[in-house]
């Protein structure tokens, strides 16, 4: 299965990874996740918002216990983001099978679509449609950076953009949702430990800053008579960096843009974008309000208009304690040394995150040796990848084989 994945998305230069949503890259991912489906005698479904399922199982029993992640990409991605999880999924179901698992409840695996956000700039739409937690017309304002929107993007791909929107039966027929991803970070390494469970997701979320100045020449206009906003953006993220260590959360711009964007112009706008992520909310809102004040402060002194949006949000997520604590038992118990796995807190946000305030999730972690992650270095060892398929087994046969 990794082997039929590589070659999907991946920049020959870059050696990175970029399946945006709805685009080839998409479609040929999800090409290969039907194929297993089918490879299995799954039930296939596609839902309303472009999430695929596969089932063992009646689908309308209830009470499901369902697993699965994503396969779209950052911007030269890694390989395993995403991938690891679903991937995973299919083994694991494998696993039980051969182990004669004898089912009370069905199983799912899912593909949640547009997890990262590359393209349309809002992260996990696939489960925030199915949640209820993104509208139909919030979505369909979604756009690319060629202009092209999300209800354009989809018809192009073949599919309806009209039906998306909440799915309350769905979600009232899974009893559960547990993610496997790789860690993105080093606790486990440094634990000595292949795999974690998850105990909460930062929150975090996505600001805009628009610097707005005076395009003008680059070669004649002195520097006294500038509104260059490009000095107040270039300050704004090294304010960004001082705040984040000040309150030990993080904050990065790490998109801009720019017009118009000549060697010989000075700019008219700079517009950046932050994302900032902190264990809790008050260290969040003072990060983010101190680099607001910053920036205002900066574009002030050189006469910039600045304008700043928050365009997502994702508030801290705490799975929930009885899951978690059954996933614990249950891999404390199948393990030849009984002992407690490491319970992580996570920066990064995940579907299982969205989903959270609907039904019970929860999150295993396969180590990750080098903490890098939305980068080609991603990676895992092989051993640890079977390690995490076994771990998910075993969680999904004390979930759904009592």
């Amino acid at each position: 299965m990794w082997r039929d994945l590589a070659s999907i998305g991946r920049d020959a230069d870059s050696g990175g990874y970029r399946r945006y949503a709805w685009t080839r890259a998409d479609a040929d991912c999800r090409a290969w996740f039907k194929a297993q489906a089918d490879t299995r005698g799954l039930t296939y479904e596609l839902d309303r918002n472009g999430n695929q399922w596969a089932w063992l199982g009646d689908p309308a029993a209830g009470d499901a216990v369902v697993t699965g992640s994503h396969l779209d990409s950052v911007p030269d991605g890694g390989a395993f983001d995403g991938p690891l999880g679903v991937v995973s999924s299919f083994a694991a179901l494998d696993e039980l099978r051969a182990r004669g698992a004898q089912l009370t409840r069905p199983v799912a695996i899912v593909n949640f679509g547009d997890e990262e956000g590359a393209r349309f700039g809002l992260a996990c739409v696939g489960s925030r449609l199915t949640a209820g937690q993104l509208t139909v017309e919030a979505a369909h304002r979604l756009t690319d950076g060629d202009g092209v929107t999300l209800p354009r993007a989809m018809e192009a791909a073949g599919y309806d953009p009209y039906g998306i929107g909440p799915d309350p039966e769905r979600l009232a027929r899974i009893g559960a949702f547990v993610e496997l991803h790789v860690e993105q970070g080093r606790a486990l390494d440094l634990s000595g430990d292949p795999v974690g469970i998850a105990s909460a997701i930062w929150p975090h979320g996505r600001w805009r800053f628009d610097f707005r100045g005076e395009a003008n020449h680059a070669g004649t206009t002195r520097l006294v008579d500038r509104r260059d906003p490009m000095l107040s953006y270039a300050e704004t993220v090294l304010a960004a960096r001082r705040e984040a260590e000040l309150a030990g959360a993080v904050a990065t711009f790490g998109k801009i843009s720019v017009e118009p964007n000549g060697v010989n112009a000075i700019p008219s706008l700079v517009r950046g974008w932050l994302d900032s992520r902190a264990a809790d909310q008050s260290t969040l809102d003072t990060v983010v309000t101190g680099i607001e004040k910053a920036a205002r402060e900066y574009a002030e002194r050189n006469s910039i208009d600045l304008d700043v949006v928050r365009e997502s949000f994702t508030p801290v997520v705490e799975f929930e304690d009885a899951l978690r604590d059954e996933l614990g038992r249950i891999l404390g118990a199948r393990a030849e040394q009984p002992r407690p796995l490491p319970v992580l807190g996570t920066g990064a946000g995940h579907d299982a995150g969205i989903l959270s305030g609907s039904i019970p999730t929860a999150m295993l972690f396969v180590r990750n040796p080098t903490g890098v992650s939305h980068s080609p270095a991603e990676f895992a060892a092989e051993d640890d990848c079977v390690a995490g398929v076994t771990a998910l087994a075993d969680v999904l046969e004390g979930l759904a084989c009592r």
